[in-house]
Order: structure tokens, then sequence, then C-alpha cells
């Protein structure tokens, strides 16, 4: 038999927007339900030490999240280790449905999409074939497997600069690969590795293949230097070149951009391309990576969380003023 749990506000995703967003949620006593998906705490938990949390100098990314969670656990927030598959957004009543992938039936009167986004990648052939025999998106889960070994990051923004970083302090020597001649990194991330000897910026190159044998990768063969094909010998490769939202459950359901991430507006009349946190469905609203096609800084997707929450808790007292009102009337 097929279980039916009922909130005024569901909240899909548990990393710094979700949980954000359920501890206002919780303080304005919506008793809102997380649904935690295949990944509690999102990104930050594969991520080493975080510098830029205000009120934290460093701090760890599973600390911090665990952190967290102790705040939304002792608010009372019911968290759910289930995966939304589907939703459906369309019923006449105003309600939102959501489908676990354990068979349970959310049905909420607001939504809050905090899914987040997963690591984006080449989409090598080879890359797919030596998927976990040397070439990984995640630094700080395999780059104990490289110690004392020649590695390589692609990318140019502060993840592949993070992961360069922290990839000196185990490996051998690290290659960045960079496709143009300038990196979008922060400037003192920059600085950082410019300063670190075993960090080299191989820049305007491109990854045309990963090679390897039967024990895994054994190198990159590169485009654009000099020498053409380039081949550098590695044992690693890191893939560090963004992330793609994870909305492939909202098709047809919420407007989405042709990347992928969820159309949002401004609150009020702002201009419609300011980072907002309404979506175009009633009730349904986004914060986090899952929408924010700019930013995408854990301070930034905590702040939609709040924006999201402060704007369900709004929409729900204007639902529930209809509501008196169409009472009074009817008495009357």
């Amino acid at each position: 038999m097929t279980e039916t749990k009922t909130t005024r506000c569901l909240i899909i995703g548990a990393g710094p927007a979700g949980y954000t967003a359920a501890v206002y949620a919780a303080r304005a006593n919506l008793k809102p339900v997380v649904i935690e998906g295949l990944q509690p705490g999102g990104q930050l938990t594969i991520t080493t030490d975080v510098e830029n949390w205000p009120g934290d100098v460093n701090v760890l990314g599973p600390d911090l999240m665990a952190r967290m969670q102790a705040q939304v656990d002792q608010l009372g927030v019911e968290r759910i280790a289930d995966v939304i598959t589907h939703v459906d957004f369309t019923p006449a009543d105003g309600t939102r449905l959501a489908y676990g992938d354990s068979g349970t039936v959310y049905q909420a009167e607001t939504v809050v999409l905090a899914t987040g986004a997963k690591a984006r990648w080449l989409g090598l052939e080879s890359e797919r074939a030596f998927m976990g025999r040397g070439v990984s998106a995640c630094a700080t889960c395999d780059g104990f497997f490289y110690r004392n070994r020649d590695v390589a990051v692609v990318g140019g923004g502060n993840t592949a600069v993070e992961e360069a970083l922290y990839l000196a302090g185990i490996a051998n020597h690290v290659y960045l690969i960079h496709r143009r001649d300038s990196l979008r990194a922060e400037k003192i991330l920059q600085d950082r590795m410019f300063a670190t000897p075993n960090v080299t910026v191989l820049w305007n190159r491109e990854v045309k293949e990963m090679v390897g044998d039967e024990m895994g990768v054994t190198g990159v063969e590169l485009a654009g230097g000099l020498a053409e094909p380039e081949r550098v010998h590695v044992h690693g490769v890191f893939i560090a070149i963004g992330h793609a939202p994870a909305t492939g459950f909202l098709e047809g359901q919420v407007p989405l951009y042709p990347s992928g991430y969820v159309r949002t507006e401004a609150i009020g009349k702002r201009d419609g391309q300011a980072v907002g946190v309404i979506t175009r469905v009633p009730g349904v609203f986004a914060a986090g990576d899952v929408a924010d096609r700019t930013y995408q800084q854990a301070v930034t997707a905590a702040a939609m969380g709040c924006m999201a929450a402060l704007e369900a808790e709004r929409y729900l007292a204007e639902l529930d003023a209809a509501e008196v009102a169409a009472h009074a009337d009817t008495a009357a």
C-alpha cells in the first residue's frame, strides 16, 4: 500500500540551501519535511577546508554540514532518507506531489527545490572507460590513491584550483590543464597556487583523450600546445569543470533554462535577471546551486534557502488569509 505523507513545506535536498530553508521554515512553524537524497550535506561533504564561510576562518566541509544538520534536528525537523524520482505540480487543488524511490508520495502545499548540482564531465569515451581507474571528480575522495605520483586537474575555476592545491600536498606533481590563458578562480587561490612549486599550469590546452592500460590511466593527450598531440604522463586525472544541476526529475514541471538550471524570478519588480527563488509554479521555490547559475557558493546557497523559506511562509500566509475570508463570506 502506498504511503502518503503530507506537509505544509517539503524541502527536496539537504545541502546548505535545504538545511537553511528547513531552519527558517521550522521557526515559522511550517513543520517542514526534508528529503535528503543520495548525498545528505551536499557537495560540502566531499570538500576539505572551507575558508570563506562567515564566522569561520577555516572549517572542514563535513564538519560544517554536521553542524547544520544538528541545528535542523534541534528544531525538530523531520529528515527522510529518500530520493525523489519525479514530481507532479499540476493538481487542480494546488497541492504539489513528489514521488519517492521508497514508494512514499509526499503531498505538500509548498516545495523548496534544493537538490544542488553534480559534477560535469568532459564527455569523452576514454573518460568513461577509465572512470574509477584514474579518472575522478573528487580529489578529497580519491587523492590519497595518488600519493607521490603525478596527477592532472582539468578546469580553471575555484574548484579546479582548490583541487590542485589539495593534491599538491599529496601528489608528486600536479598539472592544471586549462583551455584559456587566464583562470576564473579567486585571486587569493590563484596566488596560493602559483606559489606552490609542484603545480604547473598548462595554458590553452584541451584534453582530447585519456590514455592508459588495464591497470588504469597512464596519461592524457592534449591539443593546443606546441606539439600536438601532446602527452602528459600522469596516473590520475581530476575533472573540475563545473557542475550540472540535479533537475532531471523536474522536466515538464517547472521552467528550466537550456543549461538545466531552474528558472527563477527576482522578488518583486526587480530586474528579472537578478537571482531569485520564486519559480513560475505557485508555491514552488528553488534555492542554491539548482537555480544559481552565477555564484554557486555555500553562503549564497544558504541565503537562497532562507529566501525560499520566507517566500514559502508568505505564500502560505496568503493562502490562509484567503481561506479565512472565504469562510467569512460563506458564513455571511
